[in-house]
């Protein structure tokens, strides 16, 4: 391990009781899964604001600017070991704004809206699985940010406390 990182942001997309999702296609890392609503790589000026990261890949994926969503939060942080890098993921939800139209097309691959009843069956990377199954069954009932280490079986979440 000679301390290569990969730093990436996702943002998944909330309107009522539905989650938008995208099956990436063509990906350099991530490709032909479920994985957030848009998301990526960071770029060199972004590296300390995952924010400006996520709402970058938004307008650029799904042309989605920052005032038609409300509510956007970083909520998890993860951190795995995979070919020789440690990969860094930054986990931002928010909700789409009442009168913005549910209809977005991506150009990484094919978005589409799912109950958040159905997302613990769809096939996504390791640490979002992790980090949808969690959100479900906690994050989505408290404003917390949590961090994940992925252990090679599971994702092991922590309550991250500002103090």
């Amino acid at each position: 391990m000679d301390g290569k990182l990969r730093n990436m942001a996702s943002i998944y997309i909330v309107k009522e009781d539905q989650m938008l999702l995208l099956y990436r296609q063509g990906g350099r890392v991530v490709n032909n899964t479920w994985i957030g609503s848009a998301g990526g790589h960071f770029e060199e000026y972004e590296l300390n604001d995952a924010k400006k990261c996520v709402l970058r890949e938004l307008q650029e994926e799904l042309d989605i600017t920052e005032n038609q969503i409300e509510n956007l939060q970083l909520r998890y942080i993860t951190l795995r070991r995979s070919n020789g890098e440690i990969r860094q993921n930054y986990y931002f939800f928010a909700n789409l704004k009442k009168d913005i139209d549910r209809n977005f097309f991506s150009n990484e691959g094919i978005s589409k809206w799912f109950s958040l009843s159905e997302l613990i069956y769809l096939e996504m990377p390791f640490t979002s699985k992790y980090v949808i199954e969690h959100y479900l069954k906690l994050g989505c009932k408290t404003d917390k940010v949590y961090g994940g280490i992925a252990d090679g079986k599971k994702v092991i979440f922590i309550e991250m406390p500002e103090f």
